[in-house]
């Protein structure tokens, strides 16, 4: 199994909820403007009007970025749309460190700076192709012990807790709760 069209949502501390969603309009505009990644940017979609749906999205030609808040649990949602080439591990610190840059990024950002909080030690990873990435207990065999390899190196061995869906219809995902709270910041220095 290849760990293509990979989500990561890095949630938000609930004070962070208090943050009408139609403030990261403006902020997400202004990535476009400013081309702050390399990545192509190409439009804002608003989808705040939606109960418990996915907010405010940029959408970009490699990635979708939004502040996601499906299941009522707000988060930063990176969505990599385009396959890549490298081995699980690789593909999954790629995506992590593009997650955690921009939600850096945004909780720096001067609209929400001191309001919003990402909280580095509850993030999901979500494999978005139920074809090649059935919801099987084989396939999240997989997916757990390569994340594994990943999430040593940032929270240490063992100091974090995996949480499965049981629904078999839901995409191949696990959340991921690590025991301390981590700074974003400190996360990309070490992936």
């Amino acid at each position: 199994m290849s760990l293509q069209h990979l989500n990561i949502k890095i949630f938000t501390d609930e004070n962070s909820k208090q943050i009408p969603l139609g403030t990261y309009l403006p902020i997400f505009h202004r990535w476009i403007q400013n081309k702050v990644t390399k990545e192509m940017l190409i439009d804002v979609a608003d989808y705040a009007h939606v109960p418990a749906g996915p907010g405010v999205m940029l959408i970009g030609h490699q990635a979708n970025i939004s502040m996601d808040n499906i299941g009522s649990r707000l988060g930063l949602l990176y969505n990599r749309k385009v396959a890549d080439e490298g081995t699980n591990e690789a593909l999954l610190r790629k995506t992590l460190k593009a997650a955690l840059t921009h939600a850096l990024r945004l909780q720096e950002d001067a609209a929400v700076k001191g309001k919003l909080e990402f909280l580095g030690n509850d993030l999901q990873f979500i494999v978005n192709d139920r074809l090649l990435a059935p919801n099987t207990k084989e396939n999240l065999k997989i997916l757990q012990r390569d994340l594994a390899a990943v999430l040593d190196l940032l929270f240490g061995d063992k100091n974090y807790s995996f949480e499965t869906a049981q629904d078999s219809r839901e995409r191949l995902n696990v959340e991921v709760k690590a025991k301390n709270k981590v700074q974003l910041q400190d996360l990309i220095q070490k992936i």
